[in-house]
């Protein structure tokens, strides 16, 4: 990493620090309301229209070559033939591959992007008028909740595990209804679910046994379109189409 990175973080957190008097912070406060108001409004009008989606979480990071980013590929071009549209964090690596599997696919392609200091920047392949761009993340995370008939969870990074237990826990805490978690790549995901239940459930009893149940871990796209189907069958629900 640069000195010159060092430096410029040095000089953010300072400033972050920074003294303000308290007629400076209810000022910003008030005019940051506007701003949070007219991302809601412009999400809202926007994803209404999109019809039935499933988000598709993971890293930026993946490459292009590597066989989650081809995997995310494929089962987002099977579930767009499915007649589900995707829905991504409109970034590279696994929402690439998201967007791109749709696009093929001939379904819905929705990226909600967001500003980031390093990685993020919009793929090409979001539909055109479906490229939301956003200030914050919480707003971006409820229209991924609002909007989602389903998660889909890659490989990924402190992002990835922070929207999949935002997830997990609206749905425990019975604050949005069930809609099917899908965690692909088992040797990714093995070691966080043993954690889980040895040391949650099992040690400090911290979940019920049937929070397990929230999610299923898969390993092929066929697997995850089935996961799909079988969630809305054994529910009796409608996705929505």
């Amino acid at each position: 990493m640069a000195l010159e990175q060092y430096e410029n973080d040095d000089h953010r957190i300072q400033e972050k620090f920074k003294q303000k008097t308290w007629n400076e912070i209810r000022t910003n406060d008030s005019w940051a309301i506007f701003k949070i108001m007219s991302e809601f409004v412009n999400g809202y009008e926007s994803m209404g229209r999109i019809g039935p989606c499933v988000s598709i979480f993971g890293s930026a990071r993946t490459k292009s070559d590597s066989r989650y980013y081809l995997l995310a590929e494929k089962i987002a071009y099977k579930i767009s033939k499915a007649g589900y549209g995707v829905i991504t964090g409109g970034g590279p690596g696994i929402m690439e591959a998201g967007n791109k599997g749709a696009h093929y696919g001939g379904g819905t392609s929705v990226g909600l992007n967001i500003e980031l200091p390093f990685e993020q920047h919009f793929n090409p392949y979001i539909d055109r008028d479906k490229n939301l761009q956003f200030d914050y993340f919480f707003v971006r995370k409820v229209m991924f909740v609002k909007y989602s008939q389903g998660f889909i969870v890659m490989p990924g990074g402190f992002g990835t595990l922070d929207e999949l237990f935002e997830a997990i826990t609206l749905i425990q805490t019975k604050k949005i209804a069930k809609f099917p978690i899908i965690l692909v790549g088992s040797e990714f995901w093995e070691g966080l679910m043993d954690w889980v239940k040895a040391v949650l459930l099992e040690k400090f009893h911290n979940i019920s046994p049937e929070d397990l149940n929230l999610f299923k871990i898969v390993d092929t796209e066929d697997e995850v379109l089935d996961a799909l189907d079988t969630f809305y069958k054994k529910y009796n629900l409608s996705p929505n189409f």
